[in-house]
């Protein structure tokens, strides 16, 4: 009988792949931690490394001169050590020459220098990379290599959160052999120093990393790090399809509770259910996060430039009834400014529900602009839909209609910082854990696409202020001109403060190591399962 080509092609390929998958090295399955990232992931390069999708998995491949522990200590990376000067302008950072960057047939066994930094945050600031985090640097006077193992940067004026900048995945150490060699694609053929390299990507699918053999570091005990063989990352869009694969053993933890599923999961103190007791661990704790709501200021002919209509705005929603409806009290409503509890206190009054007073407003700026009714959008993607439904209700009590659009989360992030929404929500999370991380979102200098100003808000005032407190030696007057900075922009109103976040987690019980932080930081070199 005489087989027809295309199956015989066909026969001969499917040999070739099972010859070929029992030569492959193997993987322990045990060995592999398994996540979902439902809003996805769109460069692996640590220059474009702004949102926590991009993070996570960028803080796997790279490092840089410092990084942060889990208490957010800055404690040494690639840097085996640093000095600072007496003026506090001028820090001298020891390379560790002994590590080498991941395995490439252009690199050979290349081992990492001063020069490396010097061209990683030149690329950083150079205006044709476009790079979102080139703000980062923006107080640095110089930089440079002074040999293979001292780097130097000296900076315009001093400025007691620059280590904590440092620790930020944009500041992360790339080879210029390789950036060279793939140009713009290096988004997806990443190469750094990190516990993980890069394996397989299939956008929107899959992303798998794999163990480093040849990792720097070493635990108390001198074991080699990481202990995983690999980590494999799933893109589910749906927080409820992702519950589904973890209960079903698919993927080993979760972060977040969504509201599609925190039902099932926890009681209504915010605990966890009985039920999962001998399944699941729960783990929480502080998060330097502010969940909020943006108003786009950049076009002139918006309603949203009225600042008493914000007010109002901030004014109509009740707060402490979203948090306890719509969050099982996860975390604490935002009537206190923009920063967090955690770091700046409660001794800003921010905006408490005051259904009259908002009211009161509305019906002004209605006389004022002679409107008969106001109405605006809020873009978001879906998983905070009952937020913006619940806020929707809200405002509806006090005369402003919102009507509400769902994006995909890569759309919402773009028409954020490209100015094309009137509202958006948004979130901040501590890069670093200084009140001037999140006042800098309100820094005019700061406007996207180039930073996270992505309100766009101008304020002389503010911009003078800020810019002076970089002057206060002291921590206790940098306090007190980060309390007056808080003022400015509560009684301005560019944004909606709506809830002080919580780290809140669920994970398989065989997870061991597993740790969270008060910024959200996934770090997995020591992570390993029974």
């Amino acid at each position: 009988m005489i087989i027809k080509q295309d199956i015989l092609f066909k026969i001969l390929f499917i040999i070739l792949l099972i010859l070929s998958c029992k030569e492959g090295k193997q993987v322990d399955t045990s060995k592999v931690f398994r996540y979902n990232e439902h809003k996805n992931i769109n460069s692996l390069d640590p220059v474009y490394a702004k949102d926590i999708a991009n993070i996570w998995a960028v803080n796997q491949i790279f490092n840089g001169l410092v990084e942060m522990d889990d208490q957010l200590n800055v404690v040494p990376s690639i840097a085996k050590k640093w000095e600072i000067s007496d003026n506090s302008k001028k820090y001298i950072f020891t390379i560790n020459t002994d590590i080498e960057f991941h395995p490439h047939p252009k690199l050979k066994n290349r081992k990492v220098t001063a020069y490396d930094f010097e061209y990683s945050f030149n690329r950083l600031i150079n205006p044709e990379v476009a790079a979102p985090g080139a703000w980062v640097l923006e107080k640095v006077e110089s930089f440079s290599a002074i040999n293979d193992s001292i780097f130097e940067i000296n900076l315009k004026k001093p400025f007691n959160a620059f280590l904590g900048i440092l620790t930020m995945k944009y500041c992360s150490v790339v080879p210029k052999e390789i950036i060279e060699l793939y140009g713009e694609d290096f988004r997806s053929n990443p190469i750094g120093t990190g516990p993980f390299m890069f394996k397989r990507w299939e956008e929107n699918i899959k992303l798998v990393l794999r163990r480093n053999e040849h990792y720097f570091e070493k635990d108390d005990d001198g074991k080699q790090l990481p202990y995983l063989e690999a980590i494999s990352i799933g893109f589910l869009p749906e927080k409820k399809s992702e519950f589904l694969e973890f209960i079903q053993g698919k993927i080993d933890y979760v972060n977040s509770i969504d509201s599609s599923f925190k039902d099932e999961i926890l009681t209504q103190n915010g605990k966890l259910n009985p039920k999962y007791k001998n399944s699941i661990n729960l783990l929480t704790g502080p998060y330097l996060n502010t969940e909020y709501i943006g108003f786009y200021l950049g076009n002139k002919k918006s309603k949203t430039n009225s600042k008493k209509l914000r007010q109002a705005i901030n004014l109509g929603i009740d707060r402490k009834k979203m948090m306890r409806f719509l969050r099982n009290n996860i975390g604490n409503p935002a009537n206190h400014g923009f920063v967090p509890v955690g770091l700046i206190g409660t001794q800003t009054k921010g905006y408490e529900y005051d259904l009259k007073k908002s009211m009161r407003l509305v019906n002004e700026y209605k006389s004022e602009s002679k409107l008969e009714k106001i109405e605006l959008t809020i873009s978001t993607d879906s998983n905070y839909i009952d937020i913006i439904e619940f806020i929707q209700r809200e405002l509806l009590k006090v005369g402003v209609n919102i009507k509400i659009d769902v994006l995909p989360p890569s759309t919402l992030r773009q028409g954020k910082s490209k100015g094309k929404l009137e509202m958006f929500r948004a979130s901040w999370i501590a890069d670093y854990p200084d009140p001037e991380n999140y006042l800098s979102l309100f820094h005019s200098k700061n406007k996207s696409p180039l930073g996270p100003n992505y309100t766009h808000f101008i304020n002389s005032k503010y911009d003078s202020l800020f810019t002076n407190s970089y002057k206060q030696q002291s921590k206790k007057n940098r306090f007190e001109s980060y309390l007056e900075l808080e003022k400015i922009i509560v009684e301005e109103a560019p944004v909606i403060p709506l809830y002080y976040d919580q780290v809140l987690t669920i994970a398989h019980k065989n997870l061991k190591g597993f740790k969270i932080n008060a910024i959200n930081q996934l770090n997995l070199k020591k992570v390993y399962k029974e």
